[in-house]
């Protein structure tokens, strides 16, 4: 990609001088073990911006490939990384011909930037000076985590500079307080009478062979769960889509790169249940300094009476709450999930937030008035392909022969 913004302007804030706009830095540059000792002192913890997982995307991921870095460093007492913000520009990220940086997106829901949580807000300043040099005007941070502590300090890095923060899109998403016991959590959120029906489906699937749950944490063991995963998710709906990861070369070799690497550093484990030898269902989860995150679930629609995806979640959610490494987790799921917002009745708040780089830039107004016109337009479009496969289903129902 253009590692720069063109025919934009820069400077300080609140004065927009034209100045030549500095090229970006790409992602593949920046110091692996600086940024892998950055992420162990991260405010805030995004397992989707752990190295090991954001440079196999951004070498093969589908659309997600070319991504440049903003970088903080700190010379006190010695040269440091203190922020890292994987971005591209808006027009890679949205098809928007504006002069923004947006975040790189890492394939899971999750853009909030590292920052170390020593001196969060210089990081957070430096950051944005380097989106100034490079002739941005403003910064789109996508599927940001808006009201945690990364947030507020960027948040009061604009109010020192008179400048705030505006929302685009937000929406909130399941996740789950791991702090207490996995049974409690689980009957306080279902209730007495769905557990005893999804113990007697458990009953049920037994009579395929004994159910168990397998936790796959050393490297090579990942590995193998991971194409099991892989075979599950493409037998199903996401496979008849499409949209299943191995059917894309460049999505499959971002995977099978990025699962076993960061099982190499303990941070991805794959939870499976079987019935006998017979794999049912299993999900990938990333880990971040004390936070789970649940990347994607795969099942075998064969045993789809028994509610496999429901079971494998059961079970995850007693071993995450059971770890005393963890104490949350965040189900990367769209709002309103309907399998996943029942169990996990905590609530996240994710949007996408722009940040102005300079005050009372006219060309903010402009760009978030095109932001929202685009969100909008996405809505309608989504909405009517949801409304033809309603119709489409529905003739397929009425015009099926009667036997």
């Amino acid at each position: 990609m253009d590692h720069s913004i063109a025919h934009a302007s820069a400077g300080a804030p609140g004065r927009r001088t034209v100045a030549a706009a500095a090229p970006l830095l790409a992602l593949g540059e920046v110091a692996v073990p600086a940024w892998q000792a950055l992420a162990q002192r991260a405010l805030e913890p995004n397992g989707y911006y752990l190295p090991g997982w954001e440079l196999a995307v951004d070498a093969s991921a589908q659309g997600r490939t070319g991504t440049s870095a903003l970088c903080a460093w700190n010379d006190d007492p010695s040269p440091h990384l203190v922020g890292l913000m994987p971005v591209t520009s808006l027009w890679r990220a949205c098809k928007l011909p504006l002069p923004v940086l947006a975040s790189g997106h890492p394939y899971g829901t999750l853009c909030t930037p590292l920052l170390d949580a020593g001196s969060a807000e210089p990081a957070a300043a430096r950051l944005l000076d380097e989106a100034r040099r490079t002739g941005a005007r403003a910064v789109l941070l996508r599927d940001m985590s808006v009201r945690g502590p990364v947030m507020q300090a960027f948040a009061a890095v604009l109010g020192s500079a008179g400048l705030r923060p505006r929302i685009v899109h937000s929406y909130e998403r399941a996740c789950l307080d791991a702090t207490g016991d996995g049974e409690t959590m689980l009957h306080d959120a279902l209730g007495t009478k769905k557990l005893k029906e999804l113990r007697r489906q458990r009953h049920r699937l037994a009579e395929h062979g004994e159910v168990r749950i397998e936790v796959a944490r050393a490297p090579g063991d990942v590995a193998a769960a991971l194409e099991t995963f892989l075979r599950l998710e493409a037998s199903g709906w996401k496979g008849r889509r499409g949209t299943a990861l191995i059917q894309h070369d460049g999505d499959a070799t971002f995977i099978r790169r990025a699962v076993p690497a960061l099982a190499q550093d303990h941070a991805c484990e794959i939870i499976s249940l079987l019935a006998g030898d017979i794999a049912v269902a299993a999900g990938i989860v990333l880990r971040h300094r004390g936070r789970a995150f649940f990347f994607k679930l795969g099942v075998d629609e064969r045993f789809a009476k028994y509610s496999p995806g429901v079971q494998l979640t059961l079970d995850l959610t007693r071993h995450l709450c059971s770890d005393p490494s963890i104490s949350s987790a965040d189900s990367t799921a769209g709002p309103d999930h309907p399998m996943i917002n029942p169990i996990w009745r905590g609530r996240l708040a994710i949007g996408d937030v722009l940040i102005p780089l300079y005050a009372r830039d006219p060309a903010v107004e402009i760009i978030h008035a095109a932001l929202i016109a685009r969100r909008q337009g996405l809505g309608l479009a989504r909405r009517a392909v949801h409304a033809i496969r309603d119709w489409r289903r529905h003739r397929t129902t009425t015009q099926r022969p009667a036997h």
